[in-house]
């Protein structure tokens, strides 16, 4: 997951340990490190809080922000 280290991201990333598998890895990711952001460009990431799951940009996240239904 990324995030800018504000309240949402936090929010966003409580949501997503709650409904992620029991045996999945979960990383949120500062975006405000150069390299993280450049990771996430490439990842088509254009707003945050963001979440990629296997590599690939979640379609929660293509044009909104995150939600649990998506």
């Amino acid at each position: 997951m990324y995030s800018a280290g504000c309240a949402l991201g936090e929010e966003t990333a409580l949501m997503v340990r709650r409904i992620a598998c029991g045996s999945c890895e979960v990383e949120v990711l500062n975006m405000g490190d150069a390299a993280v952001a450049a990771r996430a460009k490439g990842l088509g990431v254009r707003t945050v809080p963001a979440v990629v799951i296997d590599g690939r940009l979640a379609a929660c996240c293509a044009s909104a922000g995150p939600e649990e239904s998506a």
